[in-house]
């Protein structure tokens, strides 16, 4: 169905509420305090301020296809309703989730008839674009390319996992950011007044009331209103008229953590939780440890990354790390939560705690890089196992020396790699930790087994 966005006064709008609600039953307080014009969005300074590309494209009606990217909350489709009301194009929704390439094919074939009759362009809009299904994307993406159609699109997934490369190659991406506590004071005090809002309640609030949701609703202003009208219902039938700090612990509980098993922030802190351990900081890797245990990640997800650090970054600098790692993993595995904790903590801190080496990773990663330029070398007859009499006939295992029999258990001169690679390295032990030993048991290794 094709609405002007700026047909405000239809009944039957392109943004119109997903599910149905009882008759005489209101919208979200969200809804119905959603800015009518630009100047009176709240947030995004850095995308929104004078001379700032998206603004200037707006004012002069020149929206390039577009994603815009963020958090919850963060304002995305509130800005694509205002793209709507600034642009002179015909502005189009589409769902990624409900939407069909019948559908599409209909979009398509009046965004021609509009151009070839009116001239005027077609804006599509999709809401939560990470949901676009492969077939979805082929089908916009000539019509995009083409020019035919402007996409905007909005996702809190970033886009570089979620949409199909060929498709976001020909959009200009917009990160939103969450919107900082004062934006949010703004945008509560300001449903406090409105007349489409909380003002026919006549309720006060202070400002530690307002900065205490702004703190909660961590960056979501769609969080932080229905917070608001929460308290605000809960004041009202209580026969009050200020929002005080006592009704809004009354009215809420505690709210979950801001994070998503399955998307991009999951991603976020276990980086975050990687790097620290691999900076070395142990209260930094225990803090976000703790952040993701506490948000219910898998903690077998948790031990096993642990484990890989352990040989990835950890390496032989302290090969104790991988002993505890793993059984980190196993004392969890017997005792489950809440009493896990201790051996994950135990591990995370050990290991952001011990000396660091990544020689075990470039080592594997210089050997495969020559099994990749040399392809798969013969293995010398000296390093054949002679099996059969023919075997040993046919030179397997002659000239191999028994390093046991050698007065330090290394044979002089001998090498163990394929002809062509004679002298080539791979593990190069750093100077840290129990690595420097070995650092130097390796170049008396590799001494002795110099020819004269």
């Amino acid at each position: 169905m094709v609405r002007r966005g700026k047909a405000a006064g239809e009944d039957d709008t392109l943004f119109s509420l997903a599910a149905s609600r009882t008759e005489g039953s209101a919208p979200p307080l969200a809804e119905r305090v959603r800015p009518a014009r630009l100047e009176d969005y709240v947030g995004q300074p850095h995308l929104l301020t004078a001379g700032r590309f998206l603004l200037e494209a707006i004012r002069r009606d020149r929206v390039p296809s577009m994603i815009l990217w963020g958090p919850p909350g963060s304002g995305k489709t509130t800005l694509a309703r205002l793209i709507a009301t600034q642009t002179k194009a015909q502005f189009v929704g589409f769902s990624a989730v409900l939407g069909n390439l019948a559908e599409l094919r209909g979009i398509v074939a009046e965004a021609k008839e509009r151009r070839a009759f009116r001239g005027e362009r077609t804006v599509v809009f999709v809401d939560e674009i990470h949901r676009f299904n492969k077939s979805q994307q082929d089908a916009f993406l000539p019509h995009v390319e083409g020019g035919l159609l402007t996409l905007v699109g909005a996702t809190t997934e970033n886009p570089s996992f979620a949409v199909n490369a060929a498709l976001l190659s020909r959009c200009k991406v917009f990160r939103l950011e969450p919107l900082a506590p004062a934006d949010l004071v703004t945008l509560l005090r300001r449903a406090l007044s409105a007349e489409g809002g909380l003002g026919a309640l006549h309720i006060g609030a202070g400002d530690d009331a307002l900065s205490a949701i702004a703190q909660d609703a961590r960056g979501d202003a769609r969080r932080a209103l229905t917070t608001l009208e929460l308290v605000a219902e809960h004041v009202r039938a209580r026969g009050g008229d200020e929002l005080t700090m006592e009704a809004l612990e009354e009215a809420t509980a505690h709210a979950p953590l801001l994070y998503d098993k399955g998307g991009e922030e999951h991603y976020n802190v276990t980086s975050a939780f990687i790097k620290s351990m691999r900076g070395s900081d142990p209260d930094a890797a225990v803090y976000w440890l703790m952040r993701m245990l506490d948000a219910g990640d898998d903690p077998l997800f948790l031990a096993r990354r642990m484990i890989i650090f352990a040989s990835e970054d950890v390496g032989n600098a302290d090969p104790r790390a991988l002993l505890v790692a793993t059984a980190a993993d196993e004392a969890y595995r017997r005792l489950g939560m809440p009493e896990g904790i201790y051996p994950l903590a135990h591990a995370a801190l050990y290991l952001a705690c011990a000396p660091k080496s990544n020689a075990v990773k470039n080592a594997w990663q210089r050997a495969r890089a020559l099994v990749e330029e040399h392809g798969a070398l013969p293995v010398p007859n000296k390093l054949r196992n002679a099996v059969t009499r023919l075997m040993k006939e046919d030179g397997y295992g002659a000239g191999y020396k028994y390093p046991h029999d050698e007065g330090v258990g290394v044979v002089p001169g001998e090498t163990y790699l394929p002809d062509e690679l004679a002298g080539a390295t791979s593990y190069e032990p750093t100077d840290r930790g129990d690595e420097l030993r070995m650092k130097q048991r390796v170049e008396m290794l590799r001494a002795s087994r110099k020819k004269d």
